[in-house]
């Protein structure tokens, strides 16, 4: 029997702060405000990351902050001592503070830095990086969340493969994932989250949801087939600057979405032994025919 535990919705924050660390204080207030559980940066070194592309410019040039795509990339990165801060703001707004790391560099620093973090996430760009999953793994001892997008079938096997031979298995958790922006409908796979459960037999907290797409009619459906973890671009306006916002959720929609899930989990309960629920004892004395 399938006991499922409250839905619990990431608000992702990414770069769509823009650089700016007051925008970044007045997402973290309207996301909590709008009922996200957590929010989440991301943490990267753009000379590791980037090599030579550091100094080309950005491939879309209207998006970008800078003359060239690493300049660009800085631009919107905020260092250790920011995340501290923000952090501590999210203590102050009562809501969870989480980050993504984009290399080993960044995950030394994250976990370094003493942040409180109940997660930290591998983005799908960098599942593949066990460099840095094995830095996660021998010196983070809380949940690692890991993103599945644009990852092969062994690719994901190697990587459950990995966290068991290092007993960390059952602090993976595993999120289905589209990586396009926007996702088309008939692209977010969500049956992908039954396969993947269970495939490699996980448990509902060790499965989560990264969604792309437009609209908030389908994450409830991803909670509903086991995903615990819903995870969502979040935006103050959906027209600003910058590739993430498009594919975002404004603050409305993050909290409609947060009503939904919170529905879907009051209504994915079973009836009493007897099949007969009190509510309906009045409606049952007035209508139910018996007839023997």
């Amino acid at each position: 029997m399938i006991k499922f535990k409250k839905p619990i919705l990431i608000a992702e924050i990414g770069c769509n702060h823009m650089g700016d660390i007051e925008i970044a204080k007045k997402m973290i207030e309207t996301a909590a405000e709008s009922g996200a559980d957590y929010v989440k940066f991301q943490k990267r070194n753009n000379k590791y990351l980037l090599g030579d592309d550091y100094n080309k410019p950005h491939p879309v040039p209207e998006n970008s902050f800078a003359n060239t795509y690493g300049l660009h990339r800085e631009f919107l990165e905020f260092n250790v001592s920011q995340h501290k801060k923000l952090s501590m703001f999210c203590k102050k707004k009562n809501i969870k503070y989480s980050t993504s790391v984009w290399e080993v560099i960044s995950a030394k620093d994250i976990i370094n830095s003493k942040i409180e973090m109940d997660f930290i996430k591998v983005p799908s760009a960098c599942n593949l990086d066990f460099e840095l999953l094995g830095h996660l793994v021998k010196n983070f001892k809380k949940k690692i969340h890991i993103s599945t997008g644009m990852t092969k079938e062994n690719e994901i096997s190697k990587i459950v493969k990995f966290f068991k031979k290092n007993n960390r298995f059952k602090d993976l958790v595993l999120y289905i994932c589209t990586s396009d922006y926007p996702a088309k409908d008939e692209d977010i796979c969500l049956l992908e989250i039954n396969r993947i459960k269970n495939k490699y037999k996980l448990n509902n907290h060790q499965l989560g949801f990264s969604g792309h797409h437009l609209g908030i009619a389908v994450d409830p459906i991803a909670y509903s087939l086991g995903a615990q973890y819903v995870e969502r671009h979040f935006t103050l306006d959906r027209t600003l600057k910058g590739t993430d916002h498009a594919a975002s959720l404004e603050p409305t929609g993050l909290k409609k979405l947060k009503r939904n899930l919170v529905v879907a989990f009051k209504a994915l309960s079973y009836k009493t032994k007897s099949g007969l629920l009190k509510n309906e004892m009045f409606q049952r004395k007035k209508l139910k025919r018996i007839l023997l």
